[in-house]
C-alpha cells in the first residue's frame, strides 16, 4: 500500500490483547472496541495487521460453498482517530487495483443505504460507475461489535467473475458471480443499551481483507480450496483415500475440502497451545478433529491410510500443513512432534467413540424394526435418535442413513433438521446475548476515570468515594446493613484478574480522634469497563456518602496468602515444564486465600514420582530464598525475553514482568512475594483430570500450607491413638485390618450365596410347564432381600439343575429403594429368538430401572421395589405367552 500506516503482525490465534469469543476464537475486530470507545489509550494512531482466525459458528457450510472456512487469514488496516472515510476508500481502491492488479471494471462496491458520503466518494473521488455501486440495508452494511459498543456503516468491495452478465438485476449475494473480498467499517458510533447511536468522539477505521479470497481471485481458481494455501492438503488426503480430486463426484470433493480446511485450523490451534477437551477452546479443536476423522472414514480411509489399520491418518495429513506453514510460522515446525502426538491420541480415542456409536445405532435400528413389526408400520429411525448419535457420539448422519437403508429402515431427516435448527438457535441466542459492557458499574464507568491502583506497594490509602451502587442503581449515600459497590479514585485493593481473587478488607469513614463513623467490610473487588475497580461489600456501621474521604485498608494476612499462592503458581508452572515437558501449557488458574488451582494441558495422569519431583523442586526454590524481580517493559521486549503469558489475561503495549531469576519469567499483574522464602512451604493436595487432555493440580502454600500440615498431624495422632500404634506402623495396621475385613466379607458372601442356592433348590419344583407338549419350563420367583451376586448364583444353579429348555427370572429387593433382577435362558429357549438381555431390560423398566446382558444370561436393576411383584407377574405372563406361541 503506497500510504501504509505502521505495520503490526500477530501470528498467534490468541494474541495477548485478544478478547475471547467462543465460536469466533480470533478476529482482529474484538481487539479494538476499548480503543474505539476511548477507554484504552491508543498506542499508535493507525496500524495494519495480518491475523490468523478461527470461526466455527457456520462450520456446516465448509465444503458446500466456495468461500466458507473455519480457518482463514485476515489482513486489515485500522485508524484510531487518525484517517477516516475518504482515505480508507481511496487506499482500498489503490491496494486492490494497483498493488494486487485487479481489473477496475471487475470491481463492484456496496455502501450502507443512508451513507451518501461513502456513495459520493466511490463515485466522484474514485470513479466507480454508478451502476456498480449498490446501496444495501442494515443487515448487510452496518457493522456492530455486539449488543452494545462501537459500530458504524461499512462499505464492501466485490470481485465480478462474470462481467458478461451485465449490470441489470445484478445481485451481490450471488456466490456464483461475486465474491466480497474487502470490508471497510467506518466505526463512528457507540450503540447504547436502548439501541440508540451515540457519535464517538474520535472516528475510526476497521477493515478486513480475506487472504484466501484474494488468493482465489489472483490464482484464477473456482474456489478458495483450490488455491495453493489449501489444495496441497486436499491432494494429500486424496492420496490416503485413494481417490482423484479432479474426477471425484461432488460429495467426495466436499469431504476432501472439509479435511483441507479443518486440518489447517487444527494444526495451528494445537501449535498455539490448545489441547482437545470438552470446554472452551479445547472443544473447538476437538470438534474439528472429530469432523475430520469421520469425514476420512466416509472417504474410505482406514487406519493411517497406508499399511497400519490400527494407526492414525491425521498426523500424516498434518505433515503437509506443517510443511506449508514453515516459511510463515517457524514455531509450527518446532512444535510438530507435539502436534502429531496429540492428533494421534485424539483420533484413536475418537475411533473408539465411533465404534460405541455404531453399537447404539444397532440398538436403535433393532428397536425401530421391533416397533414397526408390533405396530404394523414401516420401520423409521426418529430424528431425535439420529441427532443423539450425531451430537453426543459424533456419528455422521450420512453413515446413519446408509446403515439404516441397508437394514430397510428409513430416517426421519425432517425431525433431525428441526433438532439441528433448535441447537443453532440456542447457540446464536447465546452468542447475541454477549454485551461489551461489564458489570453493574458499566454506565457509570463511561463518565469516570480509571481507578489508580497503588496496592503493589501500599495496603492502606486515603481515597475519595466517586460513586456508590446498590443493586445496579447509583446512590448518594448508603446506610448500615446495605450491600454496596463502592468506586474510589484510588485503591490499595487488588481487583480479581489473572486468576487471583480480589482482596478483602475494610473501608472506613473516620472523623475525630480516628474513631470510625462508618465501616464497610469488603469481600470482593472486580474490574469494570476500562480499569475501574468495584469494591463489593456490606456497610457494618454508619453511613457512607459520595464525595467523602475514606480510608481503605486491605486485610494484610489474606493478601500475604494470595501473594504466597500466586508466586507458588509461577513456580508450579516452571516445575511442570521441567518435569513433564516444555510443551505443557496453562489452561486456567485460581489463586485464592486458602489454596491454589492450576489447570494445564497434558494427556495422562501424573505419576506419583513426578508429583514428588515437582514438589521437591518447588520447595528447593522456596528454601533457596530467591529474590523476585518485577519490571515494566514494552510487550515486544517481554516476548523477546521469553516471558510466558498468563491464561485468559489481556495485555497492553506496556506489561509487568514478574521474574524468579533462574526459574520463571511471566507477564503478570498479580501480587507476589518479594522473596521465595516468604512462601515457607508447598504441598500438592490433588492431581486429577477435569476434561480430556486437561489436568488440574490443587495445592497449598504459605499459611495455608502450615494449616494443612498441622491438620494432617492432628488426624495422624488421632489414628495412632485409635489404632494404638506408632505413626510409622499406621499403614501396616490399616492393611491388616482391611485384609481381615475382606476375609469376613468373602465369608459372608459365600454364606449368602449358599443360602441363595438353598432357596433356589427349594423353588426348583415350582416350574410351570408350557407349550403344546408342555416341553418348556418357566420359573419366575421373588427371593426376598437376596443381594445381586447371590441372586446370580441362584440363577446359575437353576440353569445347571433344571433340564433344557427352561426360562428363569428371579427378583429381589436387596435394600431400600433397590430392585435386583436376573434372567437365565437355556439354549432351547434362546434358539426360539428369546433373548435374556432384551427381555429383562423391559421388565426392569417397570421397576424404574434398566439393564441387559447376553442372550442366555442377563442382570438388571431398578429403584421401585413396590413394583417388583407386578413386574414379575408380567415376566411370567410374557414368557408363558411367548413360549406357547413359538413352541407350537
Amino acid at each position: 500500500m503506497p500510504r501504509s500506516p505502521p505495520f503490526a503482525i500477530d501470528n498467534s490465534l490468541f494474541p495477548m490483547a485478544h478478547s475471547e469469543i467462543p465460536e469466533v476464537l480470533c478476529f482482529p475486530r474484538p481487539q479494538g472496541p476499548p480503543i474505539f470507545l476511548g477507554k484504552v489509550p491508543r498506542q499508535v494512531p493507525c496500524a495494519t495487521t495480518a491475523q490468523r482466525c478461527i470461526r466455527t459458528n457456520d462450520v456446516e457450510n465448509v465444503g458446500h460453498t466456495a468461500r466458507h472456512h473455519t480457518f482463514f487469514e485476515m489482513l486489515g488496516n485500522f485508524s484510531f482517530g487518525d484517517y477516516f472515510k475518504k482515505e480508507a476508500i481511496v487506499w482500498a481502491w489503490e491496494l486492490s487495483t494497483k498493488e494486487f492488479g485487479l481489473p477496475a471494471d471487475r470491481l463492484w462496491v456496496s455502501v450502507y443505504e443512508d451513507d451518501d458520503e461513502a456513495f459520493e466518494l466511490w463515485s466522484n473521488e474514485v470513479g466507480v460507475p454508478l451502476e456498480r455501486i449498490k446501496r444495501l440495508g442494515k443487515e448487510d452494511n452496518f457493522w456492530t461489535s455486539g449488543v452494545t459498543g462501537p459500530c458504524g456503516p461499512c462499505s464492501e468491495l466485490y470481485y465480478d467473475f462474470h462481467p458478461e452478465r451485465g449490470y441489470f438485476d445484478a445481485d451481490l449475494g450471488d456466490d456464483s458471480r461475486f465474491i466480497e473480498f474487502y470490508n471497510l467499517v467506518f466505526m463512528q458510533y457507540n450503540k447504547k443499551d436502548d439501541g440508540s447511536l451515540e457519535p464517538l468522539k474520535q472516528k475510526n477505521i476497521d477493515t478486513g481483507l480475506g487472504l484466501e479470497r484474494m488468493a482465489r481471485i489472483l490464482q484464477k481458481v473456482p474456489n478458495n480450496y483450490e488455491t495453493d494455501l489449501i489444495f496441497p492438503i486436499i491432494e494429500k488426503a486424496s492420496k490416503l483415500a485413494n481417490v482423484s480430486y479432479g474426477t471425484a463426484d461432488d460429495q467426495t470433493k466436499r469431504n476432501l475440502k472439509i479435511i483441507g480446511d479443518h486440518m489447517r485450523a487444527i494444526v495451528f490451534l494445537i501449535s498455539d497451545g490448545v489441547a482437545p477437551s470438552n470446554v472452551g477452546r479445547g472443544y473447538v479443536v476437538r470438534r474439528l478433529i472429530r469432523r475430520v476423522v469421520r469425514t476420512g472414514r466416509l472417504l474410505g480411509i482406514k487406519g493411517d491410510g497406508m499399511e497400519d489399520l490400527e494407526g492414525a491418518f491425521l498426523p500424516i495429513i498434518a505433515e503437509k500443513v506443517v510443511e506449508l506453514s514453515t516459511n510463515i510460522d517457524s514455531d509450527v515446525r518446532s512444535r510438530s512432534h507435539h502436534i502429531f502426538e496429540e492428533l494421534k491420541r485424539e483420533e484413536l480415542r475418537f475411533v473408539q467413540t465411533l465404534e460405541r456409536g455404531e453399537k447404539l445405532l444397532e440398538e436403535k435400528l433393532a428397536n425401530a424394526l421391533s416397533n414397526a413389526e408390533q405396530n404394523g408400520t414401516a420401520p423409521c429411525l426418529t430424528g431425535e435418535d439420529v441427532f443423539l448419535l450425531y451430537d453426543t457420539y459424533g456419528y455422521p448422519v450420512e453413515i446413519t442413513k446408509e446403515v439404516a437403508e441397508e437394514r430397510g429402515v428409513s430416517v426421519d431427516i425432517n425431525s433431525f433438521d428441526m433438532e439441528m435448527e433448535k441447537q443453532r438457535r440456542q447457540s446464536q441466542a447465546a452468542h447475541n446475548s454477549v454485551k461489551l459492557a461489564m458489570g453493574n458499574g458499566a454506565n457509570i464507568a463511561e463518565i469516570l476515570p480509571d481507578t489508580e491502583f497503588i496496592g503493589y506497594d501500599n495496603l492502606y490509602a486515603k481515597a475519595i468515594v466517586q460513586s456508590l451502587v446498590i443493586d445496579g442503581d447509583p446512590a448518594a449515600q448508603v446506610s448500615e446493613g446495605s450491600n454496596v459497590e463502592i468506586l474510589l479514585n484510588k485503591t490499595p485493593f487488588y481487583a480479581e484478574s489473572g486468576g487471583q481473587i480480589g482482596d478483602h478488607g475494610f473501608i472506613y469513614v473516620v472523623e475525630g480522634e480516628n474513631q470510625p463513623r462508618a465501616v464497610v467490610e469488603i469481600t470482593d473487588v472486580q474490574k469494570s469497563l476500562g480499569n475501574i475497580f468495584v469494591h463489593k461489600g456490606t456497610v457494618r456501621k454508619g453511613v457512607v456518602e459520595v464525595g467523602k474521604e475514606v480510608e481503605a485498608a486491605v486485610d494484610v494476612k489474606l493478601r500475604q496468602r494470595a501473594k504466597d499462592h500466586h508466586t507458588a503458581t509461577h513456580l508450579l508452572q516452571a516445575a511442570l515444564k521441567k518435569v513433564i515437558g516444555q510443551e505443557t501449557s496453562q489452561a486456567g488458574s485460581l489463586v485464592a486465600f486458602e489454596r491454589l488451582r492450576f489447570d494445564f494441558n497434558f494427556h495422562r495422569p501424573l505419576l506419583d514420582s513426578e508429583l514428588g519431583e515437582i514438589e521437591g523442586l518447588i520447595n528447593e526454590w522456596i528454601e533457596a530464598g530467591i529474590l523476585l524481580q518485577t519490571k515494566v517493559m514494552p510487550l515486544a521486549d517481554a516476548k523477546r525475553a521469553g516471558a510466558i503469558a498468563m491464561f485468559g489475561e489481556k495485555y497492553g503495549e506496556e506489561v509487568r514482568v514478574v521474574e524468579v531469576p533462574g526459574v520463571s519469567m511471566e507477564l503478570c499483574g498479580g501480587t507476589h512475594v518479594s522473596n521465595t522464602s516468604e512462601i515457607r512451604g508447598f504441598k500438592i493436595i490433588s492431581e486429577q483430570g477435569i476434561a480430556s487432555g486437561i489436568r488440574r493440580i490443587e495445592a497449598v502454600a504459605g499459611g495455608a500450607f502450615i494449616e494443612y500440615v498441622n491438620a494432617r498431624d492432628i488426624y495422624l495422632k488421632q489414628l495412632c491413638s485409635t489404632l494404638k500404634v506408632k505413626p510409622e506402623e499406621v499403614v501396616t495396621r490399616i492393611e491388616n485390618l482391611l485384609e481381615e475385613l475382606r476375609a469376613v466379607r468373602n465369608e459372608n458372601s459365600a454364606l449368602r450365596a449358599k443360602a441363595a442356592v438353598y432357596k433356589a433348590s427349594v423353588i426348583a419344583g415350582k416350574t410351570l410347564l408350557v407349550g403344546k407338549s408342555e416341553q418348556y419350563r418357566v420359573l419366575v420367583e421373588c427371593l426376598d432381600d437376596t443381594d445381586p451376586e447371590s441372586l446370580k448364583s441362584a440363577a446359575e444353579y437353576l440353569m445347571e439343575t433344571l433340564p433344557d429348555p427352561t426360562a428363569i427370572v428371579l427378583g429381589s429387593c436387596p435394600g431400600e429403594g433397590k430392585v435386583s433382577l436376573v434372567a437365565a435362558f437355556t439354549p432351547g429357549v434362546v434358539n426360539l429368538g428369546i433373548q435374556a438381555g432384551k427381555f429383562i431390560g423391559q421388565i426392569a423398566k417397570l421397576c424404574g430401572g434398566g439393564g441387559g446382558g447376553r442372550p442366555n444370561f442377563a442382570q438388571a436393576g431398578g429403584r421401585k421395589p413396590e413394583n417388583l411383584v407386578s413386574a414379575l407377574e408380567k415376566a411370567q405372563a410374557d414368557l408363558i405367552a411367548t413360549l406357547s406361541e413359538k413352541g407350537n
